[in-house]
């Protein structure tokens, strides 16, 4: 049985919308299930402890940028304002390849203090460390790709009425990836 309040249409949350939220979900449970290995794993004493390379503080401010800039091109969207939006979708990109390569460069810099990763020299605590983030620079990799596929569609005047909420739902996606980052970088700076 249905109640419904006189004058007040019921909310129905879009299908894609409600795909991107169990996609979202089964992320979370992803990265909650290596974040509690790597907890586990810490405790053993052969632990490697090591800062995190200066890159990955960058890389932090420049995807709390990036999430405002998809704020600013989600809102250009719905207001109509496709100079705007074009403008926050291609600097959102930007940012986002600016992300992945400063975290490149952070490895690249943990490589150069002979903090192996992978191989027979590595230690779980880097190990952990490249696997967990790698898999979190595949999701933006993923964000990056269709924020581009987003520009080329902007570009070609390929907008539609289902382009606002195709948007709103890329920008619930970016601003997650910039959440779960967040939460990565605290968790190795408190836990690391």
């Amino acid at each position: 049985m249905t109640t419904t309040v006189p004058g007040r249409v019921p909310q129905k949350i879009h299908p894609h919308k409600f795909i991107m939220w169990v996609a979202i979900g089964g992320i979370v449970m992803m990265f909650a299930g290596l974040t509690s290995a790597y907890i586990v794993k810490k405790n053993q004493s052969s632990w490697l402890q090591f800062d995190l390379p200066i890159e990955f503080f960058y890389s932090t401010a420049v995807i709390v940028l990036s999430s405002i800039t998809m704020f600013l091109s989600v809102r250009a969207i719905r207001a109509g304002k496709m100079n705007q939006y074009k403008t926050m979708i291609t600097v959102t990109a930007v940012l986002g390849f600016a992300f992945l390569l400063l975290q490149y460069l952070g490895f690249k810099d943990l490589q150069a203090k002979n903090i192996a990763m992978v191989g027979a020299r590595s230690n779980s605590a880097a190990s952990f460390l490249f696997v967990i983030t790698f898999l979190h620079m595949i999701h933006v990799l993923g964000g990056v790709t269709a924020l581009i596929v987003f520009w080329v569609k902007a570009k070609s005047k390929k907008i539609t009425e289902n382009s606002v909420v195709s948007v709103e739902i890329l920008g619930t996606y970016w601003h997650f990836v910039d959440l779960l980052w967040i939460y990565l970088f605290l968790f190795y700076n408190w836990i690391g």
